[in-house]
């Protein structure tokens, strides 16, 4: 799934077949939905508007289970409807982060099968910048699950832009553990004039 969009002064910077044009600089971000994923599109965004260059949104999707248990299903859903999926995702995530106007950048969004690490890496050239989220990773998501920035950045032909999380992250979880232990919330410990 392609999905381009106008920038500001309605030049999509794409050409006849939708790529890109010729020469232009790109800036590559993996996208999610995730806190972290929102905080590095936007800071793409602003890399992108500061240097002049497209943006390319990538969200990478792979079947539930990975490729060898969607092989091995019984009755495995549709790759056709997965892909569809993986596009509202990523049409959800930039509608949350930009609402109806978009990025206002030339921008293109595209959704890739496959890990994301290697996506992401692929989907950049020698002259693009790749921007990711680091994610909030505990140890035991570290010794489980591998992180996507630590591929991008040992394996990129490009320079890599690693974007921490936003410090209100974790207010956000502590908060979603207070509820999902049933426990009281009080509003104003959230703002910053209580602090």
């Amino acid at each position: 799934m392609r999905a381009t969009g106008a920038g500001v002064g309605g030049a999509s910077g794409a050409g006849d077949d939708g790529r890109p044009d010729a020469g232009r600089r790109r800036v590559v971000v993996g996208v999610g939905g995730s806190p972290g994923s929102l905080a590095a599109l936007h800071r793409a965004v602003y890399e992108a508007r500061r240097s002049g260059a497209d943006l390319l949104a990538v969200l990478a999707w792979e079947p539930p289970g990975g490729t060898y248990a969607y092989r091995r299903a019984v009755c495995p859903l549709p790759l056709e409807d997965l892909r569809q999926d993986a596009g509202r995702r990523l049409l959800d995530a930039l509608g949350s982060a930009f609402g109806p106007d978009g990025p206002e950048v030339p921008f293109q969004a595209v959704v890739v099968q496959g890990a994301t690490g290697p996506a992401l890496v692929e989907s950049a050239g020698e002259d693009d910048l790749l921007v990711v989220g680091t994610g909030g990773r505990g140890p035991l998501r570290r010794a489980l699950l591998p992180s996507v920035a630590r591929y991008c950045v040992a394996h990129a032909d490009c320079p890599v832009l690693a974007v921490p999380p936003s410090p209100l992250v974790g207010d956000l979880a502590a908060v979603q553990r207070r509820i999902g232990l049933h426990l009281p919330v009080d509003a104003r410990e959230l703002t910053a004039d209580s602090r």
